[in-house]
């Protein structure tokens, strides 16, 4: 399908000529990275920006960095990136496990994390998995720079809190200093390429404390704290599943689509939290399945 928007095509020498062309057309403008998402939105019309920015040039936002006990994503890296880093898999090996998730291998070559929460779909796979590393989000704009905590990213079906003058430079996460492990788990209606039908990210730590977020199950991927609020400070079993099964059916809305239907959706979701956290748990004590295996439903 050809794209038939008409529009201006910038490519900025540097960041300041960036934050001018999105300070003067602001709603008007698009970002170009990856463009995964933006090209097919071209295509079917449903972007129509006046100018398409594009910012693959720009050495401020690209690459990985650890430093101070917090690993910086540049707005640029893929989800190949992540996955070709043998310190994420080994630091970060609940972002390496859900990243092996999104879409397919030529998808993941081009698409970028930070696109990934910008696009702000709710079966963003990415979110969940930054929700529980309580993950930041920098922007920058002509007037300033600004840190957004995850938890206030999402506003809605595809909507972030970012302004029409800012762009993304990087997320943030701070490496957790107790020790924890965790799992993703994505239902999917089959092996390979597809949208998460649902999603659950568990950190589990060694005081039995535990962090836990969805996507795909509601408007917009969030964290879920009355379902921590049960687990934290237990052991789990099988009834403290079965409790936390419970609760986090009081905080998600799922809905009916092409993909699953409703009633689907709340049924699967007891099912996928009770092998979340057995397998975040068993890993926790070295034990269970290897990250990156046994956690698609």
């Amino acid at each position: 399908m050809p794209i038939t928007t008409e529009f201006e095509y910038v490519k900025p020498k540097d960041m300041e000529e960036a934050l001018h062309v999105f300070s003067l057309y602001r709603e008007k403008a698009r970002a170009l990275a990856g463009g995964t998402d933006l090209v097919v939105r071209l295509k079917e019309n449903l972007a129509r920006p006046e100018v398409v920015v594009d910012v693959k040039g720009l050495p401020e936002l690209a690459g990985l960095s650890f430093k101070g006990g917090t690993l910086r994503i540049g707005a640029l890296v893929t989800f190949s990136d992540l996955i070709d880093s043998p310190f994420i898999k080994s630091k970060f090996p609940l972002l390496w496990e859900a990243s092996r998730t999104v879409a397919s291998v030529g998808v993941r070559n081009r698409a970028t994390v930070a696109g990934n929460i910008c696009s702000a779909v709710p079966s963003a796979d990415s979110a969940p998995v930054l929700a529980v590393y309580e993950a930041g989000v920098l922007t920058r704009s002509l007037k300033g720079e600004r840190r957004i905590p995850l938890g206030d990213w999402f506003t809605g079906p595809k909507k972030t809190s970012l302004q029409p003058d800012e762009i993304v430079t990087a997320i943030e996460i701070k490496l957790p200093k107790k020790k924890h492990a965790g799992c993703y788990m994505k239902l999917s209606r089959y092996e390979g390429e597809d949208l998460a039908q649902g999603g659950i990210a568990v950190l589990a730590f060694s005081d039995n404390t535990y962090r836990l977020a969805v996507c795909a199950l509601g408007p917009k991927p969030v964290r879920c704290p009355g379902t921590e609020a049960v687990l934290n400070g237990n052991k789990l079993s099988e009834k403290l599943i079965l409790k936390a099964g419970a609760a986090i059916l009081r905080e998600i809305s799922p809905i009916s689509d092409i993909r699953s239907s409703k009633e689907y959706r709340l049924h699967m979701t007891g099912i996928m939290l009770g092998r979340a956290l057995e397998t975040a748990v068993a890993r926790l004590f070295k034990k269970g399945p290897k990250y990156g295996t046994g956690n698609i439903c």
